[in-house]
């Protein structure tokens, strides 16, 4: 593409929404993740002993080990909750954007 094309793209109302949309999902998805993470490591800093308690009587699982299963877990969850919406409403913003460019006249 021309940079004609991509000056364009940069004035459209659309590409505002992407960029203050995808910055907004990122930033909010890259907080839950940082406060989750180091939410844990601040539990093994400052309270190790409440992870090698059992999830249950007569149980052979550490809370700990649970807790890390559903961190592991719920990161995943997330990653696939971005790249749905990636690959959905900002992929569509950014292909109408690109027509939109493209449809313009010089």
């Amino acid at each position: 593409m021309s940079s004609l094309i991509y000056q364009r793209m940069r004035v459209n109302p659309k590409f505002q929404e992407l960029v203050s949309k995808r910055g907004r999902f990122a930033w909010t998805l890259a907080a839950i993740v940082l406060v989750l993470f180091y939410g844990f490591f601040l539990l093994v800093a400052f309270n190790p002993g409440l992870l090698g308690q059992k999830i249950a009587e007569g149980s052979m699982w550490p809370i700990g080990y649970t807790i890390e299963l559903v961190l592991f877990v719920f990161f995943w969850l997330l990653t696939v909750v971005y790249v749905r919406r990636a690959n959905g409403e900002f992929d569509d913003l950014t292909a109408e954007m690109i027509r939109d460019a493209q449809k313009e006249k010089v």
